[in-house]
């Protein structure tokens, strides 16, 4: 055993929701490591902005694509297709959150979150099969990694019903897939804590201060540690890990709760 292990030098990950948030810390992540990366979002002015930015860091190109759409899902990975022979990683990480008074949250918040949230991810891994199945060695399977959340785990305290549904939903998923794809795929979810996102910009202005001083490691997530977390599942250091829901939040949901 050596670096090696850890060793994602050379393998191929498209990562969606990548041009902000944990999506970029991946991305930027993978690319210090040596993999080759696509990298997606809805909008193509971002994608463009990203990929001139990573592109100093190493190989690097970007595919605009909406994938709560299953048109755009399918145009993805055959752009995908377009460009490589086989796929090592999908990183299932573009999500959307909807906060709203329990009184007042709308039945349409549930159609939106839950189509992006969980409907994209099973669409993409089922599309994207044959070239992960591609890249698969006995003793290096391809690998799948959906981003999941905390929220998933343990119940927030902020009115966001459809979004703590939606990652609940993920973990599950990723079990079940996890069991259908092995031994060739391995399926696994990151639940994130907080980190600086545009997702939790208004939630880490409102309360960041009391969630880094109760988490255990006293402080927010940083993008070291994302990216740390992705390329351990990634690597041949993860071998034997399959359907493992992964909390990487300082303690917060498996010591601290985030209630109080």
């Amino acid at each position: 055993m050596g670096p090696e292990l850890f060793s994602i030098a050379g393998k191929t990950a498209l990562i969606t929701g990548a041009t902000s948030g944990i999506g970029l810390m991946i991305a930027e992540g993978y690319l210090r490591a040596g993999a080759r990366i696509v990298i997606s979002s809805r909008k193509p002015d971002a994608c463009a902005a990203s990929q001139e930015t990573l592109s100093e860091v190493g190989e690097v190109h970007a595919i605009p694509a909406d994938v709560s759409r299953e048109e755009q899902c399918r145009e993805l990975i055959d752009a995908v297709a377009a460009r490589t022979e086989k796929l090592d990683i999908l990183v299932n990480n573009a999500g959307a959150t909807w906060g709203a008074p329990l009184d007042e949250f709308p039945a349409a918040a549930f159609d939106k979150v839950l189509t992006l949230n969980v409907k994209a991810p099973f669409l993409l891994t089922q599309l994207a099969r044959p070239l992960l199945e591609a890249a698969s060695a006995a003793d290096d399977p391809a690998r799948v990694i959906n981003i999941g959340s905390i929220d998933g785990i343990v119940v927030p305290r902020l009115p966001t019903y459809s979004y703590s549904s939606s990652k609940a939903a993920l973990h599950q998923l990723t079990r079940h897939l996890a069991h259908a794809l092995a031994p060739s795929i391995l399926v696994n979810a990151i639940a994130p804590g907080p980190f600086p996102s545009k997702m939790m910009a208004a939630t880490l202005e409102a309360v960041g201060d009391q969630l880094a001083a109760r988490t255990p490691v006293g402080r927010l997530g940083r993008a070291e540690d994302m990216a740390g977390a992705a390329i351990y599942l990634a690597s041949r250091a993860a071998n034997y890990v399959t359907g493992a829901v992964i909390p990487v939040d300082g303690g917060l949901s498996t010591t601290a709760g985030i209630g109080g």
